[in-house]
């Protein structure tokens, strides 16, 4: 089975690269490999490589950025993803498509479920919940959504290492805490996209480690673990704040807890682990990489 990923430079890709499953050849491509704006070339591409599968980790994930640069943003998360739908109509395969909790306004206060209507409150929200409608537009019988937040790994940038890089360097650091979602580790997410293209899970699902935080509690949490395994050799000062005490160019969803329970009948064999559990399996292999 050869399954096609796109996004090689990302860190959900890199996770996804370094899974093993006999008879299975994971292909990644990038930006230069593939040209996400022309469907014609993505049919031609994903025939010569005899894709059974395409899983797609790119994104344009500039939250802020995204707010001065739409026409981008929807280029790569609408247009993009419209193209790779049709492709993958026209040679009769299966996608796997990573969305996000920024499809929702964030205003409940319980998790959000498969079925809750979609209203983001950011140009990379809309973005990415337009993306997913071409996707039912065009492919609606060959797809799977996996909306997922807070994604971290040892790959690329990501909020995990920006932490452990700014409690080496500065005295003290101010966490957002009032808005609630949950921290994600890459490499479960991955083994779940893998489970969805070899397998015919279709519609949307969400997928996060289990469990809740705030951004601050998740910045404690970082600094804990990471003295605990000699990553940090001193601890400093981390203060809540509010949303309102650091503005940002866009507007992120207060609470954006994702609802998982189509996982048991559509994942029966994957174990869900709480984010803390996975944060600290991850700073392991962080430790091993930077040794």
């Amino acid at each position: 089975m050869n399954i096609v990923v796109i996004g090689k430079s990302g860190q959900l890709a890199s996770e996804i690269a370094k899974l093993s499953v006999d008879d299975t050849n994971i292909i990644c491509l990038g930006r230069l490999d593939i040209d996400l704006l022309n469907v014609d070339s993505i049919s031609e591409k994903l025939i010569d490589l005899a894709a059974n599968a395409v899983i797609n980790a790119s994104a344009y994930t500039a939250v802020d950025l995204a707010e001065t640069e739409p026409e981008q943003t929807y280029l790569l998360n609408s247009e993009a993803v419209g193209n790779l739908s049709m492709a993958c109509a026209n040679v009769k395969i299966k996608l796997v498509h990573v969305s996000t909790d920024f499809v929702f306004d964030g205003k409940s206060n319980l998790p959000y479920s498969v079925n809750d209507t979609v209203n983001p409150i950011s140009v990379y929200g809309a973005s990415k919940a337009e993306g997913e409608k071409l996707i039912q537009k065009y492919l609606p019988e060959q797809s799977c959504i996996i909306r997922t937040s807070w994604v971290y790994s040892t790959f690329g940038n990501n909020f995990v290492k920006t932490m452990i890089r700014f409690m080496a360097e500065k005295p003290e650091l101010s966490i957002i805490s009032d808005q609630i979602g949950t921290p994600t580790f890459a490499g479960g997410l991955a083994k779940i996209c893998l489970h969805a293209a070899m397998n015919n899970t279709r519609g949307i699902h969400h997928y996060t480690d289990n469990g809740v935080a705030s951004w601050y509690d998740f910045a404690v949490a970082i600094q804990e673990l990471a003295i605990e395994k000699g990553l940090l050799d001193k601890v400093i000062p981390i203060k809540a704040i509010g949303t309102k005490d650091y503005p940002t160019p866009a507007t992120r969803p207060n609470y954006s807890v994702l609802d998982k329970s189509t996982l048991k009948e559509q994942f029966p064999n994957i174990e869900l682990m709480h984010w803390r559990k996975q944060l600290s399996k991850m700073l392991d292999v962080l430790k091993l990489e930077l040794s």
